[in-house]
């Protein structure tokens, strides 16, 4: 049985991708309008984004939304 997906795993999906891009933390936050600690405690899996933060997310890393929410490991 596939285990459920966590905000853990969306944090850590977030800064693979994020990475695989180039973006610093810092970068990517500018990008997408928020502070960089809110982009920190979302890929420490401590925030819980919402759907039009999540949208700003995927068009900045230029990824269909549901790459977001594969597990973690899939660059």
């Amino acid at each position: 049985m596939q285990k459920p997906f966590t905000v853990q795993d969306f944090g850590k999906r977030l800064r693979e991708l994020r990475k695989a891009r180039g973006f610093s933390q810092e970068g990517f936050a500018l990008q997408v309008n928020l502070d960089r600690t809110y982009v920190g405690g979302i890929e420490r899996g401590e925030r819980n984004p919402g759907l039009k933060v999540i949208l700003r997310m995927a068009d900045a890393l230029d990824v269909a939304v549901e790459e977001l929410f594969e597990p973690p490991g899939r660059t």
